[in-house]
């Protein structure tokens, strides 16, 4: 069972990338029987996948195919006009978004990431990918890796021990934002059945300048107003750009991939006069609901299916960004059209769906894992306080006092692996040692404001979210609480978050707004320290470092007011 590399509904600005599919012999991981072989079909099993399901712990075991997923991606500058106004900006093959990649559960995926960028390293993390023993492909400059070096080139390499959508995007800075992200899909089993899979349907906030030179001003006085959002790439401005457009077939049901790929934007989604039915968020499958418009945040993915059981016509698909903690020039412009059958593509004349303004996630009582599993009881508890403070003029955040800081060029994991390295207090590092042990996370907020919390290597069990203090009496769900890897901070609230430490290496976790991120709302871990050499290429660490450094001295690169990540 195969699927084309490249699904529809994915609008670039120019070409899409190389790739090849062939076996690979002697592939190594989790793989083992879980289910009599039952073929996947969308419409008819979408629980099978063969020997493997929709119930299968993918935690525990996932396939092995043996086909390797290679592309080729060179980092470019380049000036495109998303909206009809033109902009430089930094992309991948020449498109914003970047080409989707695409798999089978069970893939191995090899990418080759050229950086043609001038004057900017790069680092490309695969976003909600667990990278089980290989934290050195996670991609996340000053933790996994130096950046790479303008004019040189990293190969990432990883099992989809997962399935399901999400996306990559650069980790370097404010870089991603300025065009540096694409889709990755993995097919696998679904928890409702389907008739055609639409592929990855993007939403970004875009800035009319770059988001390098706007840091100031966020750092300064506030969060700056983007002037537009794309979906897929697309809108219009003022007399310019164009609208994203899909088809629909009659009495079809079809499956939107849905990302949001934004810098500083909480969206509201929907289609005016259709329902959305949820199957998954993040890359976690759940019990099928119904839902007229989904909050989502950013870094956030879900998988939703909508049937073409309207009259024949045009409708809106829009994007709504939600003014309580986001800011937009378009704010009720941001939209795409669905045209049915063979009606001429028109502007639609709809209603969209009531709302509320807000910045909270879908209630945790709809997100009930298809795959049912219980939060063990924890080893590890730590309370983390995030507030904000004024640094040598700039704003900052901080945990617990502290403003996160890492050095691009001596990355964490490096550090692991150099017994004489010295770690500082603003790098904020957790040690977890215990192996499989459960460690909870609760991270709280006296501030007003919202925050989407995305953790790398680990899928987290969502406790609690709520508005208030956490104390000794606040209620902890263990019982098959939802799993996904980005949840909101509620403003003036808490988010208890709960994993296991089963797998080795150095890990992020951070704010995914990229204006809190560069002003250092972050801390990391640093898992089952024993264990990390022996699942780390070292010569690829200090390769790509011994290039960074050079590259950094010879042209005096300072890191400024950046954190690192």
């Amino acid at each position: 069972m195969r699927f084309s590399s490249f699904l529809p509904g994915l609008t670039a600005i120019s070409s899409v990338p190389l790739v090849t599919a062939f076996p690979q012999a002697g592939s190594s991981g989790l793989a083992s029987r879980q289910s009599d072989n039952c073929e996947f079909d969308s419409a008819n099993s979408p629980e099978c996948w063969g020997e493997y399901s929709l119930s299968t712990n993918w935690y525990d075991e996932a396939p092995d195919t043996g086909v390797i997923r290679e592309y080729w991606f060179e980092l470019q500058n380049k000036t495109l006009s998303p909206d009809g106004f033109p902009r430089l900006a930094l992309t991948v093959n020449g498109t914003v978004p970047g080409p989707t990649i695409t798999g089978d559960w069970g893939d191995t995926f090899v990418i080759h990431v050229k950086n043609g960028l001038q004057n900017n390293g790069t680092s490309i993390h695969w976003h909600g990918i667990r990278q089980l023993n290989a934290s050195d492909q996670d991609g996340v400059a000053s933790i996994t890796q130096c950046p790479v070096a303008p004019g040189e080139s990293m190969t990432y390499r990883w099992r989809a021990t997962q399935y399901g959508s999400t996306w990559y995007h650069s980790h370097f800075s404010l870089q991603a934002w300025n065009g540096v992200f694409g889709g990755i899909v993995i097919n696998g089993p679904a928890s409702a059945p389907y008739d055609e899979d639409k592929g990855i349907v993007m939403l970004s906030d875009w800035h009319h300048n770059t988001t390098d030179y706007l840091y100031h001003e966020a750092s300064i006085m506030a969060p700056p107003q983007a002037q537009n959002g794309l979906i897929n790439g697309l809108n219009v401005y003022g007399d310019g750009g164009e609208r994203y457009k899909m088809g629909f077939e009659s009495k079809k049901t079809y499956r939107l991939r849905l990302v949001n790929t934004a810098i500083d934007t909480m969206w509201k989604f929907g289609i005016d006069n259709h329902t959305l039915t949820i199957i998954a968020s993040d890359l976690v499958p759940v019990k099928p609901f119904e839902i007229d418009m989904l909050s989502i945040g950013i870094g956030q993915r879900y998988d939703v299916l909508v049937t073409a059981d309207q009259k024949p016509g045009n409708y809106w698909m829009r994007a709504i960004p939600q003014m309580t903690c986001s800011s937009n020039e378009q704010m009720l412009n941001i939209r795409g059209i669905i045209t049915y059958d063979d009606e001429t593509v028109a502007e639609p004349t709809t209603e969209g769906h009531d709302y509320n303004d807000d910045c909270n996630d879908v209630p945790l009582e709809n997100l009930v894992p298809a795959l049912s599993l219980d939060a063990g009881a924890s080893s590890f508890e730590e309370v983390f306080d995030v507030n904000f403070n004024i640094q040598r003029g700039f704003f900052k955040w901080v945990i617990n006092n502290n403003t996160f800081l890492s050095d691009w060029g001596e990355p964490t994991l490096q550090k692991v692996l150099n017994p004489d390295a010295v770690f500082t207090e603003e790098e904020q590092i957790i040690t977890l040692n215990e192996t499989n042990a459960w460690t909870y996370l609760i991270i709280e907020t006296a501030a007003g404001l919202d925050h989407p919390i995305h953790l790398h290597g680990h899928d987290f069990f969502i406790l609690a979210q709520e508005k208030g203090t956490f104390t000794d009496a606040s209620q902890l769900n263990l019982k098959s609480p939802h799993r996904r890897d980005v949840a909101m901070l509620p403003g003036q609230g808490f988010l208890a978050i709960a994993f296991q430490n089963d797998n080795p290496g150095t890990w992020l976790m951070h704010c995914h707004i990229g204006w809190h991120t560069s002003q250092g709302f972050a801390l990391q871990l640093v898992e089952r320290k024993s264990e990390i050499e022996s699942k780390t290429d070292a010569d690829l660490v200090d390769g790509v470092c011994a290039a960074w450094n050079k590259y950094q001295d010879a042209n005096m690169i300072e890191q400024e007011e950046d954190s690192g990540v």
